[in-house]
């Protein structure tokens, strides 16, 4: 029986912390939901405001482009582009160098639409660092950016920062 065993006093060994990888994506299911249910009254999914939000920044994408640079594959983010046409928050233009591809921009009421999110979402990204002071959420901010900026590289088979080149 177990519970007739004696002890030896070494206490057991201290569980291993979770990868960095499994804590950031943890992170990203939390606010990925938080986000959701914030942007939901103004009709809005996390992905559907992400794409808004890199067409505010750089406009006159095609879908491929949006994409990439909203880590979703071609095909969902062709549907959304669909939905968010449809629901007048994108317009899309032939481009003009290859007539086959379709560029989206924001519409004035997609602008209207983020501008209405803008205050949702900071207040959400004051609640997740509201337990950090300036200067921690300064490095975790500059962590972030760096750990991206790592595993960017990698994922185009460059070197990161700091790495030995030769």
């Amino acid at each position: 029986m177990t519970a007739d065993r004696p002890t030896t006093g070494t206490p057991s060994p201290k569980p291993e912390p979770p990868l960095t990888l499994y804590l950031v994506k943890r992170l990203e299911l939390v606010v990925r939901a938080l986000l959701d249910d914030a942007l939901r009254p103004l009709g809005l999914t996390t992905l559907q405001y992400t794409a808004l939000s890199v067409l505010q920044r750089r406009g006159g994408l095609s879908s491929a482009q949006l994409a990439r640079r909203s880590f979703l594959r071609p095909q969902t983010m062709h549907e959304m582009v669909l939905t968010l046409e449809q629901r007048g928050l994108i317009s899309r233009e032939r481009d003009p160098r290859n007539r086959r591809v379709l560029l989206a921009n924001l519409t004035d009421e997609g602008k209207a639409l983020l501008a209405r999110c803008e205050p949702l979402v900071l207040e959400l990204e004051e609640r997740l660092l509201s337990q950090l002071d300036p200067g921690e959420r300064h490095l975790f901010r500059d962590s972030l950016e760096r750990g991206i900026s790592a595993l960017g590289a990698l994922a185009h088979g460059t070197k990161s920062r700091g790495e030995a080149t030769g």
